[in-house]
């Protein structure tokens, strides 16, 4: 049976209406800046005595985000030689087997999924953490989280700060804990994004 074409006009937009909610709801894939993020933490120096903070001047990765469906991953690297306390003797200390023994675990990982969304934002990343050779869940709190066109390229670019506690023995780096020095970090994680086309 043909449509009447008084018909055709209401169908076209109905498609079209179709195709377009389609194209909004699908995921966003989005390149991570590694200019604009810097993955830090705060751990305790001689039980108490002081709060060092320090950070990791290379990472790299890719985020999805899909905020009809409310869900979205997160895929990231991060270069364990890359620490940066402020204090290069520091620094080459961490790269030791005393701590991070970079020379045999040169990076760490973590790949997790977008949680909780609010109004269209995610306020958790449920996810592995791969550290010195040791994979433990890890849930980063999303304290803030914000999208909008970049100023020069235009693109969608988003940005986040998360934070999160761990115990670093669970990944087998326990030095200081004979001398008093407090297991607990802090992890406190500044990342943007930009969309990948």
């Amino acid at each position: 049976m043909r449509t009447p074409t008084k018909f055709v006009p209401a169908l076209l937009g109905i498609a079209c209406g179709t195709l377009a909610t389609a194209v909004v709801a699908a995921p966003m894939a989005y390149d991570v800046d590694p200019a604009h993020t810097y993955p830090s933490f705060e751990a305790d120096h001689n039980g108490g005595m002081s709060l060092w903070r320090g950070k990791f001047n290379s990472s790299m990765g890719k985020i999805t985000v899909d905020k009809a469906a409310g869900n979205g991953t997160v895929e990231m690297t991060i270069d364990m030689k890359s620490i940066d306390f402020g204090i290069q003797a520091l620094n080459d200390h961490a790269n030791t087997p005393d701590i991070f023994d970079t020379a045999k675990f040169p990076t760490a990982t973590y790949s997790g999924k977008l949680a909780k969304f609010v109004n269209g934002s995610p306020t958790e990343v449920d996810g592995q953490l791969t550290m010195h050779g040791v994979t433990k869940p890890v849930t980063l709190k999303i304290n803030s989280f914000l999208c909008k066109p970049d100023q020069r390229s235009g693109k969608e670019r988003c940005g986040a700060d998360a934070s999160a506690q761990i115990n670093r023995e669970d990944f087998g780096v326990n030095f200081g804990k004979t001398f008093g020095f407090k297991m607990e970090v802090t992890l406190r994680i500044q990342v943007e994004a930009q969309a990948a086309t």
